[in-house]
């Protein structure tokens, strides 16, 4: 009964850790593969024996470089927008990948469908989010505000990374959450949009 009960709470524990960092990949790609790097190298979080390089020095070096240029290049007037087209199907991956390092104990099919749906559905919903947030910003103020939401991004990046590594179960829950909100504002914003202009 007890060796049950760890199992599921592990199994709980996997899909937080997983989801949380999927998450965090929708707003930056590198923020939670960095921290995943750091968790690993101080042995916080077991990675699985295909994902080792995570858990190097030179492998975090990279990722520690590549999280600066990120968020360096979300500060610089419409490159932030060219970010976000390639940062798109690149959050995709991200998510998958961080989602099957996170369920390694899961039988295959189980882990490779989860890592899909969940963890790649995950970071695919929150970069449209970002997208639209984004979009929406430039129109407004012509890119005026735009770093202000760069920097809610980065911070969001960082929030659901270090939430994900230290407190999973409660990414377990904010991340369905977040996602339905996404979900309704994306589809208000496409409302709107279709909405026919009033004559004057």
């Amino acid at each position: 009964m007890a060796a049950r009960w760890r199992f599921r709470v592990e199994i709980l524990l996997a899909l937080g850790l997983g989801l949380g960092l999927s998450a965090a990949a929708g707003f930056r790609i590198f923020v939670p593969l960095l921290g995943l790097s750091l968790a690993g190298l101080a042995g916080w979080v077991e990675l699985p024996a295909g994902s080792g390089w995570l858990a190097t020095w030179p492998a975090c070096l990279a990722l520690g470089a590549a999280t600066l240029l990120e968020i360096g290049g979300y500060y610089i007037p419409w490159l932030d927008n060219l970010l976000d087209s390639l940062a798109t199907p690149a959050a995709a991956l991200a998510g998958c990948l961080l989602a099957l390092i996170a369920f390694h104990d899961l039988p295959p099919v189980v882990r490779w469908l989860l890592a899909v749906i969940a963890g790649g559905g995950a970071s695919s919903l929150v970069q449209l989010g970002s997208v639209s947030l984004r979009g929406l910003s430039t129109g407004a103020t012509g890119g005026l505000a735009n770093p202000g939401v760069a920097t809610l991004e980065a911070g969001a990046a960082l929030s659901f990374t270090l939430l994900a590594l230290v407190l999973p179960l409660i990414a377990l829950v904010l991340v369905p959450i977040l996602a339905v909100g996404l979900v309704v504002v994306l589809v208000r914003l496409l409302r709107r949009g279709r909405r026919p202009a009033q004559a004057p």
